[in-house]
């Protein structure tokens, strides 16, 4: 599980090892991930935290090895980091483009491409690919995030061509407005302020649990079943 240090991923790893999995925990942030795998195990579930900046490929490699070498195998892979730093191209900050396409798209990426050799070898396991609703909906200002996620959605569908080979059932997640950290990594005035407008006008939005419960739908279908896209709006969100 990437980005496990908060929000979907901590939600996500919670709810799986009281499902009985035994869960890899990775994140950059050390310190949260060592407190959520005490927090797990304290309540009779099995976690490793391992750290990891998925946006380097050996780190993602060694992430991938190291949970097969320390829980035995490597059944499921969720890849839910991710970074949204909006708004507008002209005179965008490079280093933020940079961000988001190393961990949305290549960390993603360099996880997966560990991991499949290891579920073909297996005879099968599931990927989950988070995604957003932003790879269906465009807007101003949110381009280069708005391309990551595209990228996550071709990228989802071309490996589950290739991954049905190999019994590996590939799910892309497509959140709506989640109430999570990742707003928090904007700072630019019209994004906040356009975000907490869109979050007023949905009324309610996701919690973090409302998405660990349609990855843990997706992944406990009988092994003739594939759920290969999920797209989870508030009831009040309109685009």
């Amino acid at each position: 599980m990437t980005g496990a240090s908060s929000g979907i991923g901590a939600a996500t790893a919670k709810m799986l090892a009281r499902e009985g999995f035994a869960v890899a925990l990775a994140a950059r942030r050390e310190e949260r991930i060592n407190e959520l795998a005490e927090e797990i195990s304290s309540s009779g579930g099995k976690a490793l935290a391992i750290p990891t900046d998925i946006g380097n490929q050996a780190s993602a490699a060694a992430l991938i090895e190291t949970a097969k070498d320390e829980l035995g195998s490597v059944d499921v892979l969720i890849n839910n980091a991710g970074v949204m730093l909006l708004g507008p191209i002209l005179g965008a900050d490079i280093e933020h483009w940079q961000r988001m396409v190393n961990v949305n798209v290549l960390g993603l990426m360099y996880c997966t491409h560990a991991a499949l050799p290891i579920m073909r070898e297996q005879g099968g396991g599931d990927i989950v690919n988070l995604s957003s609703v932003a790879c269906r909906t465009v807007r101003a200002g949110s381009g280069v995030y708005n391309a990551t996620k595209w990228g996550v959605g071709a990228f989802s569908d071309s490996l589950r061509q290739e991954a049905v080979h190999y019994k590996v059932r590939v799910t892309i997640i497509e959140p709506g407005f989640v109430d999570t950290e990742l707003q928090g990594h904007n700072e630019i005035p019209i994004v906040v302020e356009t975000m907490e407008k869109n979050r007023e006008e949905i009324g309610k939005v996701l919690e973090a649990d409302d998405i660990a419960n349609a990855i843990l739908y997706a992944i406990q279908q009988p092994k003739h079943v594939s759920i290969n896209e999920v797209l989870v709006r508030p009831s009040g969100q309109v685009g």
